[in-house]
């Protein structure tokens, strides 16, 4: 890669659950690091703002859940821009409740979100990519993909088959010049989280080790490495980016 070159320039990526927190951060980056984005969302009020012919930004109503949702996106994108290189499976929602107060309606919304989505994209822009030669998909997991956490069930098993899905599309797609990786982040300062109270907020922060959350940008700029160049040998990998949260055993 040339020094001082965009790190994503000529590069056509598509991010999902772009409206907020580290989906929104990582949109805004790749724009300044010179790829035309294809920013992602079921929310068209939050969402459509993003767009800008400046920045070369492109909001598109999107359900990650909908196979017909997600032909149409790809259609769309290739017809316009003529390529995929990026995917980035963001798109999440998370409740907090504990195994046996959890509904299979609330579970199963989780999961075909936070996995069947990610299973869709990926099938989803792999022609294309093959076609291409090459391509990178970044899966948003989850420090929760790597261990348990109380009243997350369905959370937490979408997480650890998303981790799973990243390793087994890395191994199909090496040949094809396709690197998969997931991304782990830990507590970060997003709508997510903010859900929470103030002070149960300010209580997970100072339990980690660095005493805060990490910002989207922090999370932004690990999944701008993986999508660039720069990451051309890394696939299969778990990339975590938590302050040293889980650095040493849970109590």
């Amino acid at each position: 890669m040339n020094e001082g070159r965009a790190q994503l320039a000529g590069k056509v990526a598509m991010i999902t659950g772009a409206a907020r927190g580290i989906g929104k951060a990582t949109t805004e980056l790749f724009a300044r690091e010179g790829a035309t984005v294809i920013a992602l969302d079921i929310n068209e009020e939050e969402g459509a703002p993003l767009q800008s012919g400046a920045h070369n930004i492109h909001f598109r109503s999107h359900d990650v859940a909908s196979e017909a949702s997600w032909t149409q996106v790809v259609n769309w994108v290739i017809e316009k821009f003529g390529r995929v290189d990026v995917l980035v499976n963001n798109a999440a929602i998370q409740y907090e409740m504990p195994l046996e107060q959890t509904s299979y309606e609330a579970y199963e919304r989780v999961i075909r979100i936070n996995q069947i989505g990610p299973f869709l994209g990926m099938r989803s822009v792999i022609p294309e990519m093959k076609r291409l030669g090459s391509g990178s998909i970044v899966n948003m997991s989850s420090t929760a993909g790597l261990g348990g956490l109380h009243g997350m069930t369905a959370y937490v098993a979408s997480k650890y088959a998303v981790r799973g899905m990243t390793k087994v599309a890395a191994l199909e797609l090496a040949r094809d010049g396709i690197r998969v990786n997931s991304v782990h982040p830990g507590l970060t300062d997003t709508p997510m989280t903010q859900r929470f109270s103030p002070e149960k907020q300010a209580a997970r922060a100072s339990a980690t080790p660095f005493g805060r959350a990490a910002e989207p940008l922090e999370i932004a700029n690990l999944i701008l490495f993986l999508a660039s160049d720069a990451a051309s040998f890394c696939s299969g990998g778990e990339y975590v980016c938590d302050g040293a949260s889980t650095a040493s055993p849970r109590p």
